[in-house]
């Protein structure tokens, strides 16, 4: 290889390797001056099994940091201090948990914030967040209590597998056996008396229906009656009809029925008078209009005749007092 390949070779890798400690810098130095806000949980009798130094902390499902240190509490063996670096501003209250969760298959765990309300206050930092459930307890708790169950199931077949047991089963199953077969006879037994009364059965429907439907009919009209007499109380037709019917009755009670009685009675005497004295009238009156009339009538005769003898013989006009008198003599 030439001199100048050399240098340039060396250049290039002296300028990569310089581009990647800045490039390294850059993040560490980012990563190192970045503001954390840091919690710590405490677990007690808990197992800690999966969790790693850079784990990722979640706050309801959200990356909000990391686990920045596991360690064990020189005070009391019994419980581990794990050291949360969260983003700054991470809202965590102080009813909230901090429960361990699995990531996946890997057999990786985190740290998951859970819960908290509005009401609670917020935490400060370098304070503790309470201990929440872990997986491997939540397994444990629920194996213990299908465990609890499985016993119970396999005392109670025990229990029931013991021969005095075993023979007051074969009882029931016997006597659940009859009554089944007491059931059987009765269906059948009811479907012969549904079969042989099936017209009386339907015309029994039937009439009911009717009967239904003309109970409906009759609610109808006993609710319009209703509806009806409700309008009529309270319109103000019937307050004027009782108001009326109270101001008769006042009339009438403060009336001298007594004198009225009298009057009617004085009345009535004086309009038959009257009416005796206008037949009376009535009566003279057409006596007289009848011999009017016949006096009338023997009138229309005479100038009848005169008119008669005067177109016979028109002479009697120019005869003397004597025949002048005869006409007013017969007149009269």
């Amino acid at each position: 290889m030439k001199k100048a390949q050399k240098i340039r070779l060396g250049i290039f890798i002296m300028f990569g390797s310089a581009l990647l400690l800045i490039l390294i810098g850059f993040f560490t130095a980012r990563k190192l001056f970045e503001k954390t806000d840091i919690y710590f949980v405490a677990y007690r009798g808990v197992s800690v099994s999966g969790l790693e130094v850079g784990s990722p902390v979640k706050y309801m499902g959200i990356n909000v940091g990391s686990i920045s240190a596991i360690s064990i509490d020189p005070m009391d063996v019994n419980q581990i201090i794990v050291r949360l670096s969260l983003k700054a501003g991470t809202p965590v209250k102080a009813d909230a948990t901090a429960d361990i969760v699995a990531m996946g298959i890997t057999g990786l765990k985190t740290i998951e914030i859970r819960g908290g309300t509005n009401e609670a206050p917020f935490l400060k930092e370098q304070d503790f967040i309470r201990q929440g459930s872990s997986l491997v307890e939540d397994i444990s708790g629920q194996a213990e209590a299908i465990a609890f169950k499985l016993e119970e199931v396999l005392n109670n077949l025990i229990a029931f597998t013991n021969p005095d047991n075993l023979e007051a089963v074969t009882n029931v199953v016997d006597r659940i056996t009859v009554l089944s077969d007491n059931a059987n006879q009765a269906i059948l037994l009811f479907n012969n008396v549904v079969e042989e009364n099936r017209d009386d059965l339907r015309q029994s429907i039937f009439a009911t229906n009717q009967m239904a439907g003309r109970l409906d009919t009759t609610s109808v009209e006993i609710l319009a009656a209703g509806k009806q007499f409700n309008a009529l109380m309270q319109s103000d037709t019937l307050g004027q009809i009782l108001g009326n019917i109270r101001d008769i009755s006042v009339t009438l009670s403060e009336t001298n029925l007594n004198g009225l009685i009298e009057n009617l009675a004085l009345t009535a005497a004086q309009t038959r008078q009257m009416l005796v004295r206008l037949d009376y009238d009535v009566e003279r009156s057409s006596k007289e209009l009848s011999d009017n009339l016949l006096l009338l009538e023997q009138t229309l005769q005479n100038l009848e005749e005169v008119s008669r003898k005067i177109n016979t013989d028109p002479s009697v006009l120019i005869r003397g007092n004597r025949a002048k008198d005869i006409p007013d003599r017969r007149l009269q």
